[in-house]
């Protein structure tokens, strides 16, 4: 195997890598974000074949296209296999629009789907290079579980978790906090924008070189690699028999995640129309895409959609290099993207809470669709996006929004909207009986420094 795909850092500081080396450091060491030098591409025909595939077989394509070199196609066929055992349902709500429910798998989030991928490459190349890992991650709701729960225990690879207290439910938190074995969990009387700061202090600190330190958070490409393909998997199951069909998709954002790798797959040939960018008040990247002027909001606004309480996401600084720019670690724009093409390919909405509440009501009593409060910033997204009346929201358009975790995990705001109790999934069965365990840290860098160091 030979000639692998290289992965260059957002900061230009720092020597490209191939995707497993790229992989295992997590965070470039200029504090840049890995991204593929060169993006493959699907073609028509292909894409149309995979209508008759399962999940786990697109996934293959696609993860595939950008391991070739590095993975053989057996190994990364029995890895994909395994990790995508669960269903991927599209509902219908009416007319072309769906909900692609994301919320099946073993913590009930989207996070799931790039979780459980990367933590079975990582250990795959840490079988055969004999290494070990701490997993360093911080967490603004679904991230830390299903990271926690991908890891959970893996000889090689131990995992630390900081997330902010006030800021997640009860049951998020629980699915983070029950599991113990390779997993540590840290809460911070802070923002989830201050426990990704003092991960990243950490990744560029030379005193915890001798860690081996590596992210899970969307930071890490291996991360957003597997949430290119259940873009192509929506299109792929929902598209009719026209070679011009296309599609529109809504993603409510947080830390840009799962929005980047919708970009990606539309750089892949993916036959996209609009992306629905649908943030809570946490509203900087639709100033941003409007005004052409990005500021951060520090400290982020709490909202209902806890898990997108970010001021500045990480991956912005992706899809500004996406565009022909360049963004810091830090927001500071080096080099304007091209806003023209941006503003083409993205609409960028936000919802308030009230919004949001609404949205969960109106879907529910119109379609009997029952959302949470992340998925239905997503809807409300797509709603505001059908009534401008743009040549891309015509009633025969096909349009899916992201549903990125189950309404069980926010009981509390299901009851005080809609009156009733959301059925559990068998994930979420019997937590809150299970002890929990997770200690407490000031947010300050060199206490955590010092818990590090102490501990491992």
């Amino acid at each position: 195997m030979k000639n692998p795909l290289l992965f260059y850092s957002t900061n230009h500081q720092a020597p490209s890598l191939p995707f497993d080396q790229a992989l295992l450091k997590g965070q470039a060491p200029d504090r840049g974000l890995y991204m593929p030098e060169r993006i493959p591409v699907i073609s028509p025909e292909r894409i149309r074949e995979m209508k008759h595939m399962q999940y786990h077989e697109i996934a293959e394509v696609i993860i595939g296209s950008f391991l070739k070199g590095v993975i053989g196609e057996q190994e990364l066929k029995a890895l994909v296999k395994d990790a995508y055992n669960y269903d991927v349902p599209l509902q219908h709500v009416s007319d072309r629009k769906y909900v692609m429910r994301l919320d099946q798998g073993p913590t009930a989030s989207f996070k799931d789907f790039a979780g459980r991928m990367m933590g079975r490459l990582m250990n795959h190349y840490l079988s055969l290079s004999g290494g070990n890992l701490l997993i360093l991650t911080a967490t603004s709701g679904d991230t830390g579980s299903a990271v926690a729960n991908a890891f959970y225990g893996f000889e090689k690879i131990k995992v630390v978790v900081l997330f902010p207290v006030g800021e997640v439910t009860a049951r998020q938190r629980k699915q983070m906090t029950t599991l113990g074995k390779n997993v540590q969990i840290i809460g911070l009387d802070a923002k989830f924008d201050d426990c990704q700061a003092l991960v990243k202090q950490a990744f560029s600190d030379p005193d915890l070189d001798y860690l081996n330190l590596s992210s899970a958070n969307s930071i890490n490409i291996g991360r957003l690699i597997p949430q290119i393909v259940y873009y192509f998997y929506a299109f792929a199951r929902l598209c009719n028999d026209s070679p011009d069909d296309g599609i529109v998709f809504s993603v409510p954002s947080g830390n840009f995640g799962d929005m980047m790798g919708g970009m990606l797959a539309k750089r892949m040939g993916l036959p996209v129309r609009k992306y629905v960018i649908a943030t809570n008040e946490n509203d900087e990247f639709p100033v941003f895409l409007s005004q052409g002027k990005y500021h951060k909001i520090e400290p982020s606004r709490n909202c209902i959609s806890s898990a997108m309480n970010v001021g500045h996401p990480s991956n912005l600084a992706r899809l500004v290099a996406l565009y022909g720019g360049e963004m810091d670690e830090k927001g500071t724009i080096h080099r304007m993207p091209d806003m023209d093409e941006m503003r083409q390919d993205i609409f960028a909405v936000s919802a308030s809470d009230e919004e949001t509440r609404a949205t969960i009501r109106s879907a529910w009593d119109k379609y009997r669709l029952l959302l949470e409060p992340h998925g239905a910033v997503g809807w409300c997204g797509l709603q505001k996006f059908l009534e401008t009346g743009s040549p891309e929201a015509g009633p025969e358009q096909l349009c899916v929004t992201l549903e990125t975790a189950h309404p069980a995990k926010f009981p509390e705001q299901i009851r005080d909207i809609l009156n009733l109790d959301p059925e559990l999934p068998p994930s979420l069965t019997g937590l809150e009986e299970k002890p929990e365990n997770f200690d407490h840290l000031e947010n300050d860098y060199l206490a955590f420094k010092e818990y590090l160091k102490l501990k491992y």
